[in-house]
């Protein structure tokens, strides 16, 4: 009788555990089927913030030979137009557009009593929102440039590394502005159109 007793005591657990193993899986699957619910109506935008899927409206790279939907109307252009803007095959996979500042630019230069004299122009790779903003936005931009020149010495207006790294520090004086205002630079580089030293 002791065995029998002892069998059936040894019997009861695993009938138990299999009981607790199926209420287990049972409610696993249920969490399951319910985060996929949730994922699925995340997806569809029926809950979850709109924040969290936020469409990217900054400029875009351009490509060679694609149509920029931004570009700039040009001004005075008759029928051949387009043919005037043909890009390489060569290079870098992106088309460069550039900016020309109107107005030449005049600083002292730091701790001298020379002043410098220049023109400049600016590069970018992205769509033509860029050069509209470099236009909207040419008077910020112009202070920007100004107070760099005046942080600039006489000795780096005169040598070539100096004058690369002036080039740096108006790119990035730039790139603030639009930033500040746009929330996007997008200026590659500042060329010196012409550059004196008086």
């Amino acid at each position: 009788m002791s065995t029998a007793k002892t069998m059936g005591a040894a019997e009861a657990p695993p009938k138990k555990s299999k009981g607790l193993m199926i209420k287990l899986l049972a409610g696993a699957t249920l969490i399951g089927a319910g985060g996929g619910v949730a994922y699925g109506l995340m997806l569809q935008g029926v809950i979850g913030s709109a924040a969290e899927v936020k469409e990217d409206k900054n400029p875009k790279f351009v490509r060679k030979g694609e149509a920029d939907p931004y570009a700039p109307v040009g001004e005075g252009h008759g029928e051949g137009a387009a043919a005037q803007d043909v890009d390489g095959e060569g290079g870098e996979p992106y088309r460069t557009s550039y900016y020309s500042f109107n107005d030449e630019f005049t600083s002292n230069l730091r701790e001298s009593g020379h002043f410098v004299q220049l023109s400049l122009a600016a590069s970018t790779n992205y769509d033509g929102r860029v050069l509209l903003w470099l236009k909207k936005h040419e008077l910020a931009i112009r202070s920007a440039i100004l107070i760099v020149l005046a942080d600039t010495s006489e000795e780096e207006a005169y040598s070539v590394v100096g004058k690369e790294k002036l080039q740096k520090r108006l790119t990035d004086a730039i790139n603030k502005v639009l930033v500040t205002n746009e929330g996007f630079g997008g200026v590659k580089a500042v060329y010196f159109k012409s550059f004196i030293v008086q």
